[in-house]
């Protein structure tokens, strides 16, 4: 484990994100049952554990986690750290990934697009990922990513992307899943109806589960020729794209007439880089 001393920079995003667990929405709504809300909060699992990007498959930033609270809250210290020992030279590295915290092991990305587990109580290094290539760091931040396990918790998967690349991580060990896509990943250039080695392709925010599905956007350009921000669906097992959502309709779909003819094979952007949620 790298043990130099943190900067509040390289810190900031996961203090942020792990103070984001207390918040919640104190509004006052007259015509809000909270009573019913509550019951159906207690009953969902997701609300006690930090399992999902912003905390559930809906992105509430909720917890039903109490043992923190406004009466001990100023007596928090702590308890350990973690540098990625990425600070750069004039200290613009940062960390912007809601941690996700599965049992006792805490995930994480750093500045440089590595991919590491911790271990939550000791802040011990269990594993790290590093997507090939010297320096993935201009390849855009990572927001997040998704943890996946079968229904009988024989396989449990991390997928979070560096730049176009999104890789299946096996989530005990950190090894790159070599049946998932072409060798780990899936190339997110393909598919898009563009030559894939001419469109800027990024994926900052992770996508969302549905079943046996990792639903995506992306970040592309929004000047000619630039990509389409098409929403896609793959398998979490082969990382075969299972179906595809056009935001710029083609022919036959909704809404082509109200747009210029063939625009889908010039026009790019309409994307959802920010994020997603599911409601079941």
């Amino acid at each position: 484990m790298k043990s130099s001393i943190p900067s509040w920079k390289t810190l900031a995003g996961f203090f942020f994100a792990l103070i984001s667990v207390c918040s919640c929405d104190t509004s006052d709504d007259s015509t809000f049952d909270r009573k019913a809300h509550i019951k159906q909060i207690q009953a969902n699992p997701d609300f006690q554990s930090w399992a999902h990007y912003l905390g559930d498959p809906e992105r509430t930033h909720f917890s039903l986690l109490s043992q923190i609270d406004t009466s001990n809250v100023k007596q928090l210290v702590p308890a350990w750290s973690y540098v990625s020992g990425e600070v750069s030279e004039d200290r613009t590295t940062q960390i912007q990934t809601n941690p996700l915290i599965v049992g006792n092991t805490l995930y994480g990305i750093s500045p440089a697009n590595d991919l590491f587990a911790l271990n939550a109580g000791s802040g011990e290094l269990m594993w790290e990922f590093s997507p090939p290539g010297t320096d993935q760091t201009g390849l855009g931040l990572s927001r997040g990513m998704v943890y996946w396990t079968d229904d009988k918790g024989g396989q449990a998967r991390i997928f979070y992307a560096s730049g176009y690349q999104l890789y299946a991580i096996d989530a005990l060990s950190g090894k790159r899943i070599s049946a998932f896509g072409k060798k780990g990943f899936v190339d997110l250039r393909e598919g898009l109806g563009r030559d894939p080695e001419k469109v800027p392709i990024v994926m900052t925010t992770p996508g969302v589960i549905y079943k046996n599905l990792l639903i995506t956007g992306h970040r592309t350009s929004e000047s000619p020729g630039a990509a389409p921000g098409h929403i896609r669906a793959y398998d979490v097992i082969s990382g075969d794209l299972i179906w595809i959502f056009h935001t710029i309709p083609q022919p036959g779909e909704y809404g082509y007439e109200t747009w210029p003819e063939k625009a889908y094979t010039t026009t790019g952007g309409a994307n959802n880089w920010a994020g997603m949620a599911l409601d079941e």
